[in-house]
């Protein structure tokens, strides 16, 4: 009894995180895994046959497999572990392989460090044992902050890198794949950049969840990410042949995700151009920014595209605008219809609008306009005789619904 009367870990000299692990084993009598808060393997206890699929997986990837951790936010698990110090007992998870298991988090004031879990195979681990899982976890802590201090050095030189690329700081691929080299980074190809825009500033606690929830991403390669006031930037990479498929679901799962588990609304995301030359790092990010721009000018409109090369005649907007404020030129039968909505008090532009957006298919453009369809051809009958426009010449249509959406980014 004497042996859960004191603390077993307390007078010990660890050298390694192993030992640690190999020490709470030998006091518990069944397997230990050590991670740090992203799901990183850190340490593991020697063990027999007693461990279970998920724990062999974890061992062989170095990270806690992403079905995993989905399940146990799923399952409320990771919520109470980011909420208390307390052990919390985990049920076994058949459709992922999980047993029955202890975890316990490992606390620096208000931040989580990283988690103990010890698996419940052979054994219950009793009141008293779960006292010294605790005790177990003030041992882990120094060497945890340890870690923690040499990833905030590495974490502020890849931020300052991270940067120069954006705003082409580093002019050249042999400063680029050297700074990659220094460090210890290696870019997949094809890359691209991706931002996610938040409706408010992003403060600490929220840019931990956001570096939770990327470190545990399995679906595409991380290279590099940052914080920009309202924005989360990211460097990427796909996993797949098809990069713009997998870059796109990664994004639509990242915000759903946001919203379930941390409650971020109103997320809006934006992927740059896809390439395979360093150099296109800043023209990448500046092709997210111009979808962060069009979304936002056109959000009716652009709402299901999220990527430059999605964003069609949307890109070349702004320098049609220019040109067309330049040299003062206007639409004439865009014009009339002005006129006689104006003089009228109709809406034959806004309908022309919808009936161009649904690509001249009536019966699209009638529901959007919440309208009948011989309700939506009379105006369409009679959009042709004021503004003289032939609907059924392409040329025609597509210059005067360019027109229609230079005209907006007037008001």
């Amino acid at each position: 009894m004497s042996e859960f009367s004191n603390d077993p870990f307390k007078y010990y000299h660890f050298e390694r995180l192993e030992d640690v692990a190999d020490r709470i084993s030998e006091v518990l009598q069944c397997p230990i895994t050590i991670e740090d808060i992203n799901h990183r393997l850190l340490a593991y206890s020697t063990h027999d046959e007693s461990t279970d699929p998920a724990r062999i997986s974890t061992i062989i990837r170095r990270r806690v497999p992403e079905k995993v951790i989905n399940s146990l936010w799923k399952d409320g698990t990771i919520p109470k572990l980011l909420s208390t110090d307390e052990p919390i007992r985990v049920s076994q998870i058949d459709e992922v392989g999980l047993g029955n298991r202890i975890a316990i988090s490992i606390w620096k004031n208000d931040e989580v460090l990283g988690f103990i879990w010890a698996l419940e195979i052979n054994k219950h681990l009793k009141e008293e044992e779960l006292m010294l899982l605790k005790k177990a976890a003030q041992a882990v802590k120094n060497k945890l902050l340890n870690l923690q201090i040499r990833k905030t050095k590495k974490a502020e030189r890849n931020q300052e890198f991270f940067w120069k690329l954006l705003t082409g700081h580093i002019s050249t691929e042999v400063e680029i794949n050297e700074g990659f080299q220094e460090l210890n980074l290696h870019l997949p190809i094809p890359f691209s950049i991706v931002v996610f825009k938040f409706p408010h500033k992003l403060n600490e606690a929220a840019e931990r969840k956001l570096s939770y929830l990327l470190q545990t991403t399995q679906q595409v390669n991380i290279v590099l990410y940052t914080v920009d006031f309202d924005e989360l930037i990211i460097l990427l990479s796909a996993k797949s042949d098809a990069p713009l498929t997998d870059i796109r679901l990664f994004t639509l799962f990242t915000i759903r995700q946001l919203n379930e588990r941390f409650t971020f609304t109103n997320v809006t995301a934006s992927i740059g151009g896809i390439s395979t030359q360093p150099l296109f790092i800043e023209k990448s990010y500046k092709e997210a920014l111009a979808v962060l721009t069009i979304k936002n000018r056109f959000p009716s409109e652009t709402h299901e595209l999220h990527s430059f090369s999605e964003m069609g005649i949307y890109q070349y907007l702004d320098i049609l605008y220019e040109q067309r404020k330049q040299q003062g030129l206007m639409n004439y039968s865009l014009q009339k219809l002005i006129e006689y909505d104006k003089h009228h008090k109709t809406n034959l532009v806004q309908t022309l609008e919808i009936f161009l957006d649904n690509d001249s298919h009536v019966h699209d453009a009638s529901k959007a306009l919440n309208i009948h369809v011989n309700t939506l051809n009379y105006r369409l009958k009679r959009i042709t005789e004021i503004s003289e426009l032939n609907l059924k010449s392409l040329n025609q249509k597509m210059t005067i619904y360019l027109d229609i959406k230079l005209d907006r980014m007037s008001l």
